[in-house]
């Protein structure tokens, strides 16, 4: 009985007609989306033709589309149909037509064996989706009824073709498994059933493999079965003679990528650690391809080798430990991990004339954990074997590490270049990981390297050499504690010794220098030897982002010995300052340098060097307010602005930074007077209200303005409260001039310090009301076009609930306004806005109870939050915001429950709300374990992602994956 389904049509030029699902319509899309040059009839085609595939009709045109003269194209459509029709819709067909829709997919796979390939291929999909749909009761014998069928010898199909289309139905079997959506019990019967039927597969494969007439086709797609049938967690020792077959099949250049694959695969299995026995008789086959490796390396093939190397990391990488285990293998153990020594030191610089001895490098993080894991007489035995491997691993990499000639890297592309960086910070992580194994005679061994070649007279060194042990020395001082190491002082007086003539040598020597910062604090006598280095390099674009690090480091680690060398330190910075040697963000990294090194000095003296600091600045600043705002002054003066703020972030005479060294040090006394921020900040507060009068329509300016007072608010705390009236009150005039969420942002900051303090909470109430008054404005002239703006607001309304509630006591406060924009904010597009809301009513509602005007606010329009909450739960608002509004659902139980028990109740009484795919049973089942869980948050959170999923009809679809 055939439905007629009328759809909005697609097929036919420009066709507007509704259209039957007909074999001719179908042809007509097809060709339409094939040959059309117009891309929207293009897209309707596609539209209309995927509503064909899943269609009624399917079950009758697809049959009809695979008739022979049909064109591949037109084929190839009808077979994905049948496979979506029985992959998706099983439950559809009566189960008195399985035998005869196996029985038709036989008989189209028979007739393909020698036709279109991607028609054959999509064909055996669909019989393989039939199979795992039926097996194990329906269809028992499966596999074992593929493989009798296509060896039938009265088929019209040569021996080739038959045996390529099993061949093929077999590799796919296992992948449609991997990918189907058979339910979960469904799926371990099935996976059962199909590890019973390899045994049907496996002799058929090995024979196939080992037969000396199968032709390279046969037998690259018995590799290609292989593989596929592994992935399905077959028994290792069920493999053993495939994998030989496998190995013996490395030596044909068209079969070997796909032996390798197949050897990997097998091999990678998570179960294969089980079969100790089959893994032990493996080390030799793998050690038995060494000859062959070192040929490859020897001719240049990169391929082979790589390939090589897969097999040797798959088995070392994967089993370790159980082959560890086996203490009386340990020599052929031994013997795998020197192979995989040498391909980590395969010949030539990676990526350009190798890309093998980066597959090796987890391998030894595998292989050290693992002996680090035994007990202690196991682990001392293996320490023993592998400690002289794990320092001649250390020789290997930091020859890997090392730079090719400067003629050759000339050569070289970016992204060659970039790859090569990368490679290097893997070398680094890997250099740093084996120092747990091998410890201080790690460094001592890199140190003594060093000496003898800086000292050494008779064969001239290269830089590369050098600067490969030095970055060995720096990747393990970044990250591990050397202030204990005794080779560190000899290191340090090697630094000047070395011959600086290029440029990745030099870069190197400035991280080194800077990786040791912390040292260079514990022994402060040694700062001089390398200090003059760090400056001279400054004066180098090209060492810009090391010697400018290095600095910064050092001044911040060494603050407290610098004084002797800080006028130095100034004039140096000044002058590469001035002439512009670097780029922006290096001129900030400087600025935060000096003002480390300014916080140890003597108030007098960090005004002085201010001064001189900051007053050709000044001028220029001066200068600048002068003149007609355009482009390129903007540009200096956000530089300028920049400069400053970023000075003032780390300039701190009151030692906040270091509360967290221990007690000792927050007694240092703070020095008498006003703060030197604060004196400088008064000085060009004029200033700088003139070039905002100026710029206020310029948000990039504001921001600039806005960061200098944002930053020195959060360093200097408490000592920045002279400032607070006067910065109150321009920010008011910017605010109402122009309102800028930089403002806002700064605003909060305040409140966040300043006004619990009685002092400040005048200036700051004034703020907060007349900032709010402004927003208010905005939001009834429509918001949407200001998102930042309602973002900034709704953080700072939060901030002001959790400081100092009382500001929501203000009778100019107009309470009721502003909980209505919360609710139309949480209806913006934009995530951060919306998160902002959210938590601006997770603040709120817990103070009802405490706060009148809001109890009051919550108990005439919390209904109003609600319907907002739930529309946005019901599909409005993005899925990855949910957790937001289960936060709103939480507070509204734990603080309103009576008001949250009557609401929810009306608001979901209404048809469709809050989306049509819900049934009342649903909701009343959501609203009653809401009302009943006041007490974990998290299980309210996986309520409403239930909930949500629900409501958008995603519940129980691959969608949820994304939970």
């Amino acid at each position: 009985m055939e439905r007629r389904e009328e759809q909005p049509g697609a097929a036919g030029a420009g066709a507007a007609p509704a259209l039957d699902f007909t074999v001719e319509n179908v042809e007509k899309a097809l060709h339409q989306l094939y040959y059309d040059p117009n891309i929207e009839n293009k897209n309707l085609a596609q539209k209309w033709l995927m509503q064909a595939q899943v269609s009624p009709q399917a079950w009758h045109f697809s049959w009809q589309l695979l008739q022979p003269d049909k064109v591949p194209e037109i084929q190839y459509f009808g077979a994905s149909a049948l496979h979506i029709k029985i992959s998706r819709y099983w439950s559809d067909i009566p189960t008195d037509q399985y035998e005869s829709l196996k029985a038709q997919l036989f008989t189209q796979i028979t007739h393909f064996a020698s036709g279109s390939k991607i028609v054959l291929t999509r064909l055996c999909v669909a019989l393989a989706s039939l199979a795992l749909s039926m097996m194990p009761d329906a269809w028992p014998c499966a596999v074992a009824d593929m493989v009798r069928l296509f060896q039938a010898e009265d088929s019209p199909v040569d021996g080739q073709g038959r045996c390529l289309a099993l061949l093929e139905l077999l590799t796919v079997l296992p992948e449609e498994f991997q990918t189907s959506r058979l339910p979960q019990y469904r799926k371990g019967l099935v996976r059962a059933s199909l590890a019973v039927e390899c045994g049907a597969v496996f002799p058929l494969l090995e024979q196939l493999l080992q037969q000396p007439s199968s032709p390279s086709c046969v037998r690259q797609k018995v590799l290609k079965c292989f593989s596929s049938w592994v992935q399905l967690e077959v028994p290792l020792q069920d493999c053993e003679a495939l994998i030989q077959a496998a190995f013996a099949a490395l030596q044909d250049s068209e079969l070997f990528d796909s032996s390798v694959e197949a050897i990997v695969n097998a091999i990678s299995q998570p179960d294969a650690q089980r079969y100790v026995n089959t893994l032990l008789k493996l080390i030799p086959l793998v050690l038995g391809l060494q000859d062959q490796l070192r040929q490859a390396v020897q001719n240049g093939d990169m391929e082979t080798s790589h390939g090589i190397c897969r097999i040797a990391v798959a088995l070392g990488e994967n089993h370790s430990r159980a082959l560890l285990d086996q203490v009386e293998h340990w020599q052929s153990f031994l013997a795998l991990v020197n192979m995989i020594m040498f391909c980590t030191g395969i010949p030539g610089h990676y990526p350009v004339n190798e890309t093998t001895s980066s597959l090796t490098l987890t391998f030894w993080y595998t292989l050290q954990d693992d002996i680090l894991s035994f007990e202690a007489e196991k682990q001392a035995v293996y320490q023993q074997v592998y400690r002289p491997v794990y320092f001649q691993l250390v020789d290997v990499l930091l020859h890997k590490a090392q730079f090719p000639s400067d003629e050759e890297y000339g050569f070289w592309s970016s992204d060659e270049k970039e790859q090569f960086r990368i490679y290097r910070v893997d070398i680094s992580d890997t250099l740093m990981y084996v120092y747990e194994m091998l410890g201080a005679e790690l460094l001592s061994n890199l140190y003594d390297k060093l000496g003898r070649l800086l000292t050494s007279s008779e064969e001239p060194y290269s830089w590369q050499h050098t600067e490969a042990l030095l970055y060995g020395f720096q990747s393990i001082a970044e990250t591990i504690d050397v202030n204990y190491s005794d080779v560190v002082p000899g290191l340090i007086g090697l630094i000047p010794r070395i011959s600086i003539s290029n440029v990745q040598l030099a870069d190197t020597v400035m991280f080194t220098i800077g990786a040791l910062s912390e040292w260079l604090a514990d022994h402060p006598v040694m700062i001089n030897s390398v200090l003059p280095l760090v400056l001279h390099a400054l004066g180098n674009p090209e060492l810009s982002v090391s010697s400018v690090s290095t600095l910064k480091k050092i001044c911040r680690e060494c603050k407290y010995d610098l004084p002797p060398y800080a006028a130095n330190i100034v004039a140096v910075s000044q002058d590469v300052l001035m002439k512009q040697i670097h780029k922006t963000s290096q001129c900030m990294w400087l600025m935060q340098a000096l003002g480390f090194l300014l916080s140890a000095l003597q108030v007098e003296e960090i005004l002085k060097n201010l001064h001189s600091l900051i007053s050709p600045y000044i001028q220029q600043l001066e200068k600048l307010a002068e003149e007609i705002p355009n482009p390129s002054n903007k540009l200096a003066i956000v530089h300028i602005l920049g400069l400053l703020s970023n000075l003032f972030t780390t300039l701190d005479v009151s030692h906040h930074e270091d509360e967290h060294e221990g007690p000792e040090l927050r007694k240092l006394p703070v020095p008498q007077g006003p703060n030197p921020v604060v004196v400088v900040l008064q000085q060009v507060f004029q200033l700088i209200q003139k070039v905002l009068s100026k710029w206020l329509n310029d948000a990039q300016v504001v921001e600039a303005v806005c960061a200098i007072f944002e930053k020195s608010v959060k360093t200097l705390l408490d000592d920045f409260a002279p400032m607070v009236p006067q910065l109150c009150e321009m920010l008011g005039r910017m605010y109402s001039t122009i309102p800028q969420a930089s403002a806002l942002d700064l605003t909060r900051q305040l409140v966040h310090i300043f006004a619990h303090e009685p002092a400040h909470f005048p200036p700051i109430e004034a703020l907060f009301l007349l900032v709010t008054s402004v927003t208010l404005t905005l939001f009834q002239q429509g918001p949407r076009d200001h998102p930042d703006i309602v973002d900034s607001f709704m953080q700072l309304l939060a901030q002001a609930l959790k400081r100092k509630p009382d500001l929501f006591l203000c009778e100019q406060l107009d309470v009721k306004a502003v909980f209505q924009c919360a609710v139309l904010a949480l209806k913006f597009p934009e995530a951060p806005t919306v998160k902002a809301s959210c938590g601006f009513f997770t603040e709120l509602l817990p103070r009802c109870g405490e706060v009148e005007p809001v109890g009051k606010v919550v108990q005439e329009d919390g209904r109003m939050l609600l319907v907002a909450v739930l529309e946005a739960i019901g599909g409005q608002a993005s899925r990855s915001l949910m957790d937001c509004f289960a936060d709103i659902l939480f507070a509204l139980n734990k603080h309103c429950f009576s008001l949250l028990s009557m609401w929810i109740k009306e608001a979901l009484q209404p048809p469709g709300f809050p989306s049509a795919r819900l049934s009342p049973e649903q909701k009343d089942t959501f609203s009653q374990q809401i009302l009943r869980e006041r007490v974990n948050k998290r299980r309210v959170k996986e309520m409403v992602k239930e909930f949500t999923l629900l409501c958008r009809g995603l519940h129980g679809t691959d969608y949820t994956a994304d939970y």
